[in-house]
């Protein structure tokens, strides 16, 4: 049957509504009672909200800031008097920039880089071209703020650091960015990005910058891998290089040092045998002072019996000699003197 066919009440509406009011007008302390417990129950739910670990509450009273929670069971004015808005301020957040992660679910992340270079590709100190990929990490360090004193923190964020980043990049050549260089632009970036937020006060403390990847533009790759192709072959030549001379010059050091050492210990042995002669010469001519005669004789037996001492046989002839000539001589040497006859 069809609304059309419902008999309708006196005042027109349909019966059903008019047998609810009726039943209303009959039941008005049961109506109350509910409402009143509704109103109860409602106001007491709403009265405690729950703090997780890893947040902080805001709690607004009328729309005005009037104060921060921390983990726990609290409680606040119901019916929307006060409201508490939650916080993740002891979770490392993170930004990305020049490629995005998306989570599956599986335990591998997959990376996905398009429409993004106009977040990495930047212009460096030397007028070329780099793709920089890196990923901010910060903390929600005071939710206050976070919250009333920036509308969109998570935009400032990111502005802040890409101009950051360019600032640093262009400030350098490109083989600084893309080699050696990466390490103090990622700690200059932290540096700077958090004292820019710092004048924004808004409650933001960077944990830290990270570069991903750095690599040249794609049009421009197989040319940059053919420099680095050659500049390693010219540091492997300079290696090579450096190893022979640290190999060759070494020993030649070492061989005129100890060609230098043998000349100075031969000075030094030449030096102290001519001053020993000197000596000895000395002491001979103050003892040839004393006893000229006596001196002489000596020296002339030192003398005979050192040259004499070097020969093995000696044969001395003299046709007027009939016996031994009467010659000082000692060690191995042997003299014999013969005269005319003896030597027929």
């Amino acid at each position: 049957m069809n609304n059309q066919n419902r008999p309708n009440g006196n005042n027109g509406f349909p019966h059903e509504i008019m047998v609810l009011v009726e039943w209303l007008k009959n039941n008005r302390s049961l109506v109350k009672s509910v409402l009143v417990a509704g109103f109860v129950l409602f106001g007491a739910y709403s009265s405690f909200y729950t703090v997780q670990p890893s947040e902080e509450a805001v709690v607004t009273r009328l729309g005005r800031y009037d104060r921060t929670t921390p983990p726990g069971l609290h409680f606040l004015v119901p019916f929307w008097v006060e409201v508490a808005t939650k916080v993740r301020t002891k979770l490392v957040l993170q930004e990305e920039f020049g490629f995005r992660s998306r989570d599956t679910s599986q335990i591998v992340t997959n990376y996905s880089k398009d429409d993004f270079e106009k977040e990495s590709l930047m212009l460096t100190g030397d007028l070329n071209v780099a793709d920089v990929e890196w990923i901010v990490q910060y903390q929600i360090a005071d939710p206050r703020k976070y919250l009333f004193a920036a509308q969109d923190p998570q935009r400032n964020i990111r502005d802040v650091s890409e101009a950051i980043m360019r600032r640093v990049v262009g400030d350098r050549t490109v083989n600084e960015v893309l080699t050696t260089g990466r390490v103090e632009i990622a700690t200059e970036a932290h540096k700077l990005t958090q004292e820019v937020l710092d004048k924004y006060d808004i409650g933001i403390r960077v944990v830290t910058v990270k570069l991903q990847d750095v690599n040249p533009p794609d049009m421009v790759k197989p040319s940059f891998n053919e420099v680095n192709a050659a500049k390693q072959e010219q540091e492997k030549a300079i290696n090579m290089a450096e190893e022979a001379y640290n190999k060759i010059i070494p020993e030649a050091r070492g061989k005129a040092e100890e060609t230098i050492s043998e000349a100075e210990g031969y000075a030094s042995a030449i030096v102290n045998r001519s001053k020993g002669d000197s000596e000895r010469f000395l002491m001979t001519l103050k003892e040839y002072r004393q006893a000229p005669e006596i001196t002489r004789t000596r020296i002339y037996i030192e003398t005979m019996q050192e040259l004499f001492s070097r020969f093995k046989n000696m044969t001395i002839v003299d046709e007027k000699a009939k016996g031994l000539l009467p010659v000082y001589g000692s060690g191995p040497t042997k003299v014999q003197a013969a005269g005319t006859q003896e030597g027929q």
